[in-house]
């Protein structure tokens, strides 16, 4: 391959930018620029030739045409080994452009912000750069493309270790990199524009999606299926897809999805509050006054259940909740958490063991204002892709109807929006028992109401005195109402909306209980 002679750069994100330039000047190459690139660059002593110089022609209308000119596609798409494309280059003054640094116009993060203009939004859709980087790539073999500031370093490294030159191979990967970018950069401007028609809810006619491989997964929900994991650019909630995990072994396909399950239950919680998951349901809530004190409550709602479980924790690991978690007769396969302190990491990776595999993840603070509140919620079936909006929904006690002709105590109420918040993260159907803010009883993933019912029943046992219960949906019946106050329930919470809800609230005020409506259903499939 010939030399590398000239670059080309002009980016948007101006990372690194100033001495990527300069390393390639150091080593021979022209800097071709543009706008504010060739502003920052001669700022800072490096030699550029400008855009307008190179093509005879000026940069018009507010920037909107500098790049597209032949004498610049003309250098990027000319085949070097190709007689006629060199004999037409040099009858029509075209040079040559060996390298091609590009990033684009901030388009996703101008949308991101609030109240932007379609204007706006308009004058953010790079044209200019994208052609470059397109041109670019077709011709890798004859033409570096760079989208990517973080190459930047590890390029001067092949350069200077290869004589001035880049394998064919790395130019290739490149290319495809370029080609991945303005892919994503295509489809986000598409669904933008398609999310503007109101009539469709904000729902695209077609649905682009951007994910990239965040690892390899060992396997599936079963050894025999394979599986990797994917996931987002720029999530700024925290979230299990952009939490670092510090300690223990590889993540496996059923963790992520527990993880996650814990995680979004967690953040429901102000109060020090510990999540127990097993197969994507709690089998363990409390809230605290510490995090310790949290997590035994927790753990102690169904112990058995909880052996081997993913745990989530809503405030930092303390010393002593990480020396609750390695209590003799405990294991855990996962936390996940704010921050772990540096004692507790080591008691919870040394004390046990099993704490040597226990992967330990760490999300950073929780922010109400961090949570994408625009995301999808997605499900495959075979052949397609259902989305929804996210349940977001807040317990809101400003909607809540007491229809019976008791009401709830101060601390019932307490416990009824504590049992509600986890029902509405367990499987359908859905039957959550509570007293002092801590489950007692979990009855999920039934066919039935009355089956969900009585297995939380059995779950409480000798401690269902004086509980609160809680239900992702209307009663169809009377049954659970009876069978819950038999037990020794005393409150119910529920979203009400049966055809059949006056023969539940006759119930509840036959044995004289609180009943509240809260009109908002939780099902989760």
């Amino acid at each position: 391959m010939a030399k590398l002679e000239r670059a080309l750069i002009s980016v948007s994100d101006k990372t690194g930018v100033v001495e990527f330039a300069r390393e390639l000047q150091h080593l021979g190459m022209e800097i071709v620029s543009t706008g504010g690139t060739s502003k920052l660059l001669k700022d800072n002593g490096i030699r550029v030739v400008e855009i307008s110089e190179h093509t005879g022609f000026p940069e018009i209308m507010d920037g909107r045409v500098k790049t597209l000119h032949p004498k610049v596609h003309g250098g990027l798409l000319a085949l070097r080994n190709n007689e006629t494309h060199q004999k037409q280059m040099k009858e029509l003054g075209i040079k040559p452009i060996d390298m091609v640094v590009v990033n684009l116009y901030p388009f996703e993060k101008t949308i991101a912000k609030a109240g932007v203009s379609l204007e706006e939004a308009i004058e953010n859709i790079d044209i200019g750069g994208p052609s470059m980087i397109r041109s670019a790539s077709k011709n890798y073999k004859d033409v570096i493309v760079v989208v990517n500031p973080h190459r930047y370093e590890f390029i001067i490294d092949e350069l200077k270790a290869n004589h001035n030159d880049v394998s064919e191979e790395m130019r290739f990967e490149l290319a495809i990199e370029a080609f991945r970018m303005t892919g994503r950069y295509d489809r986000i401007i598409a669904n933008y524009f398609d999310g503007l028609d109101k009539e469709k809810g904000g729902y695209p006619t077609a649905l682009s999606l951007d994910y990239n491989k965040r690892q390899p997964l060992r396997y599936g929900e079963n050894p025999h299926q394979t599986a990797a994991f994917y996931v987002e650019e720029n999530v700024q909630e925290p979230c299990v897809s952009n939490a670092q995990q510090l300690t223990g072994k590889e993540l496996s396909y059923n963790n992520i999805i527990d993880l996650n399950a814990a995680l979004e239950l967690a953040k429901e919680f102000e109060r020090p509050s510990a999540i127990v998951i097993k197969h994507t349901n709690p089998c363990g809530v409390a809230s605290a006054q510490t995090l310790a004190e949290a997590y035994k409550r927790a753990y102690s709602s169904d112990p058995i259940s909880a052996f081997g479980c993913i745990l989530g924790l809503n405030k930092i690991v303390d010393i002593a909740t990480a020396e609750a978690i390695t209590e003799p007769g405990h294991f855990v396969e996962a936390i996940i958490a704010p921050e772990f302190e540096k004692e507790a990491i080591e008691i919870l990776t040394t004390k046990r063991k099993w704490g040597s595999s226990l992967r330990l993840l760490r999300t950073g603070a929780f922010s109400p204002n961090a949570t994408d509140t625009r995301a999808y919620d997605m499900k495959r079936v075979v052949g397609g892709l259902l989305l929804q909006g996210r349940d977001l929904s807040i317990y809101n006690p400003a909607e809540l109807k007491v229809v019976t002709k008791r009401n709830p105590t101060e601390q019932e109420m307490a416990d009824l929006r504590f049992a509600f918040i986890v029902c509405k993260h367990v499987k359908s159907n859905a039957i959550v028992l509570v007293k002092d803010e801590t489950v007692v009883g979990v009855g999920a993933g039934q066919m039935s109401r009355i089956d969900s019912t009585e297995i939380s029943i059995k779950k409480a046992g000798q401690r269902i005195s004086g509980t609160v219960m809680a239900s992702d949906a209307f009663f169809p019946f009377r049954d659970s109402i009876d069978a819950a106050v038999w037990a020794g329930v005393t409150a119910v919470i529920q979203p009400g909306g049966s055809n059949k809800d006056d023969e539940s609230i006759a119930a509840a005020n036959e044995h004289s209980i609180a009943m509240v409506f809260t009109g908002q259903r939780h099902f989760r499939h």
